[in-house]
C-alpha cells in the first residue's frame, strides 16, 4: 500500500477530488499555504493499493495543468521586507506528488 500526497493549487482540486472519488479513491483534503507566494493550496492524502498509483498520478497529472500569472507584489525575504515594484510572471500550478510506502494501514 502506497500513501500519495499531492499539493495541489486551490482551482485544480475540484475537479480532481471528484475525479478520485468517482473512481472510489478515498481521500483526504486539508488546507495548506504555499511559501513562494504565500497563496493558498489544497494538500491531499491519497491511501492506494500498489497497483492503483499509475491510475492515481494520471489522474492527478490530467487535473493539475501549469499555467502563468502576472504578479506585481512579490515579497521579498530581506532586511526590512522590500517588494518589487514591477508585475512578474510567474508559472503556477501543477502538483507536487509525494510517494510513501505504507508500513501498515488500519480502520477502525
Amino acid at each position: 500500500m502506497k500513501l500519495i500526497v499531492a499539493i495541489v493549487q486551490d482551482q485544480d482540486s475540484p475537479s480532481l477530488v471528484q475525479e478520485l472519488t468517482d473512481k472510489e479513491y478515498r481521500v483526504t483534503k486539508l488546507a495548506s499555504t504555499g511559501g513562494f507566494l504565500k497563496a493558498g493550496n489544497t494538500t491531499l492524502l491519497i491511501g492506494v493499493e500498489d497497483d492503483g498509483v499509475d491510475e492515481v498520478t494520471q489522474i492527478i497529472e490530467k487535473n493539475c495543468k501549469t499555467r502563468d500569472i502576472t504578479t506585481s507584489l512579490l515579497p521579498v525575504t530581506a532586511p526590512g521586507d522590500t517588494f518589487m515594484p514591477y508585475p512578474m510572471v510567474v508559472k503556477v500550478g501543477g502538483a507536487s506528488v509525494f510517494i510513501i510506502d505504507v508500513e501498515k494501514h488500519m480502520r477502525v
